[in-house]
């Protein structure tokens, strides 16, 4: 082979790692996005990620107000705006959602089409990326349900809850309960029972919610037992029967969680994403409240004991 066609050769797989590593450059829009959707007057936390596939394309995951995250096939991105659409989940109709938007400075804004056709505003910012406290000092537990009453609790709506003998009682389908006490940094320490077929959840700063689901006997799942909603999977299933008493032992710092259930450790210090559908709201770093979900099925709790950092 002669010196000028060796010569034309490099010149083109030159030009074309140059390309590649061009196709490759992060977009602005890259990243985790805390979104804030106005919708018929109330503001509807939402979350987006956007990331590479491949050289060129733009994939995703999205969190609306209620379900898990669902993955976004392609967010089409050209100088600065943006679109992207999603099948609908739990939302009523066919219809899929639909998003366009823009970079302004260092937010987001745009337009949501929802499945029922109306359109919606929303906002974003970039999500924190809350730093992991590696020599956390504990404090004096607290324990946040006293056995007696609802003291310290409220519900969000009419409220179905009661206490009987030092349990925590929902009977039925109803409001979600939040505790009037906030945290960042926490170890949580609780006791739940359900019958066949229920379903509840809690969450964490209001925000990440860790399944409580009758699960028993079914492979893990991050929508079942034991998982953060929709992101984290279990490492294994380890339900017990309805009817029997569970417990979990978890430990939040910064985005950072490890889940202890029924003294197996079945998730270890792993990263949060963002929001799980239905949180309270997305201001991540900021404290939030426990909310334990009603409005699913009867569930019954005992022994809540949270011990916070105090650095």
């Amino acid at each position: 082979m002669n010196i000028k066609k060796l010569k034309s050769i490099a010149l083109v797989t030159i030009s074309l790692l140059l390309l590649q590593m061009n196709a490759q450059e992060a977009k602005p829009i890259e990243g985790r996005w805390n979104l804030t959707i106005t919708q018929d007057g109330k503001e509807v936390p939402s979350w987006l990620e956007v990331t590479h596939s491949g050289f060129s394309t733009l994939v995703g995951r999205f969190v609306y107000a209620f379900g898990s995250a669902r993955p976004i096939a392609e967010v089409k991105f050209n100088e600065g705006k943006f679109n992207f659409e999603i099948p609908p989940q739990w939302e009523p109709g066919k219809r899929y959602m639909e998003f366009e938007g823009e970079m302004k400075g260092d937010r987001l804004i745009g337009k949501m089409v929802y499945t029922d056709g109306k359109e919606y505003d929303w906002v974003g910012v970039r999500a924190p990326k809350l730093e992991f406290n590696t020599s956390p000092v504990w404090g004096t537990p607290i324990r946040l349900f006293n056995g007696e009453n609802l003291e310290g609790w409220h519900a969000m709506g009419e409220n179905q809850w009661k206490v009987k003998d030092g349990i925590l009682i929902s009977e039925k389908s109803g409001a979600n309960l939040v505790s009037d006490q906030k945290f960042d940094d926490f170890k949580l320490h609780i006791e739940f029972r359900y019958p066949e077929g229920s379903n509840s959840g809690i969450y964490l700063r209001g925000r990440y919610e860790v399944q409580i689901a009758d699960n028993f006997g079914l492979e893990p799942s991050s929508i079942y037992l034991g998982g953060i909603y929709g992101f984290l999977t279990p490492n294994e299933m380890v339900a017990k029967a309805p009817g029997e008493w569970q417990v979990y032992d978890i430990t939040l710092i910064g985005r950072r969680v490890t889940i202890v259930a029924n003294g197996k450790e079945i998730i270890t210090d792993q990263i949060i994403p963002g929001m799980t559908g239905g949180a309270l709201d997305n201001k991540e770093e900021e404290a939030g409240p426990f909310l334990i979900q009603g409005d699913h099925g009867p569930v019954e709790f005992r022994n809540i004991i949270v011990t916070p950092t105090l650095n």
